[in-house]
């Protein structure tokens, strides 16, 4: 409503991995797909932190909490794949141990029309302390993440030395240590209309892949619900001042007598 109302404002909504993939996750739905010209932050820990650590839709198969005290046995909920399968047109995940790639991630976020989704990986220290330590810690993740970046090789480890290419359908981890090697693997392109590729990248999980970090996907031109609601109205007002009576009566009424 707000954005509606006023088009330019900036509006960024915040939301959980339990509020926004739980209760709330019929109304994040349908808000990426229409495509409302916002930023949306998902801070995913886990865990419920603020309803004092009970298991969340992305919580761990096993994962002991006072709601599950001898373990989860709920498959996870992939942020990324539901943003994809509500057809986002902006999808991205960073860290909040990485200032310097957040900030980045939320500028471009900002520059996209349409409804921005940024999965953000979030410690939370009472709860679920150290959670994303096996993707993000600083002495793993040279070997854990996947920085993403437009049209380059998708490399990463020590100096690069290891790269990701299709073996038919289906993602492999190579070696990237020679131009001939690199030469294979595939190259980043968020902005193809083909959801398989950003599919690939968010089925990418630990321990088996590196973690994609940056801009999944991005799509250009598509119009924003906001304008498609303006230029509704618009068009109705060029067609000049209605009757409320006829509005009411319309061309199926009748009068019995």
């Amino acid at each position: 409503g707000v954005k509606v109302a006023n088009p330019d404002l900036s509006v960024w909504m915040i939301t959980g991995d339990g509020d926004g993939l739980s209760i709330g996750g019929n109304h994040l739905m349908h808000l990426l797909r229409r495509n409302l010209d916002i930023n949306v932050l998902l801070f995913n820990n886990r865990i419920y932190g603020l309803t004092k650590g009970q298991y969340s839709p992305t919580s761990e198969v096993g994962k002991k909490t006072k709601s599950t005290p001898v373990g989860s046995v709920d498959y996870p909920v992939n942020p990324l794949l539901f943003a994809l399968g509500s057809e986002a047109t902006f999808i991205a995940r960073t860290t909040d141990t990485d200032q310097k790639h957040m900030l980045e991630t939320f500028k471009a976020a900002q520059a996209h029309k349409g409804t921005s989704f940024i999965e953000v990986f979030q410690n939370c220290v009472i709860f679920n302390n150290k959670t994303f330590d096996p993707i993000t810690g600083r002495d793993v993740r040279n070997d854990q993440v996947l920085y993403l970046e437009e049209g380059k090789p998708l490399v990463f480890g020590q100096e690069s030395g290891k790269g990701i290419r299709l073996n038919g359908l289906d993602p492999e981890v190579v070696s990237a240590e020679s131009d001939e090697e690199k030469a294979k693997l595939l190259i980043h392109h968020s902005k193809s209309p083909n959801a398989a590729y950003p599919t690939l990248l968010a089925q990418m999980t630990y321990p088996t892949f590196p973690t994609p970090l940056g801009v999944l996907r991005q799509l250009e031109g598509r119009e924003t619900y906001e304008e498609s609601v303006i230029g509704q109205i618009q068009s109705s007002q060029s067609n000049g001042r209605g009757s409320l009576q006829e509005l009411l009566t319309g061309k199926n009424s009748w009068v019995v007598e």
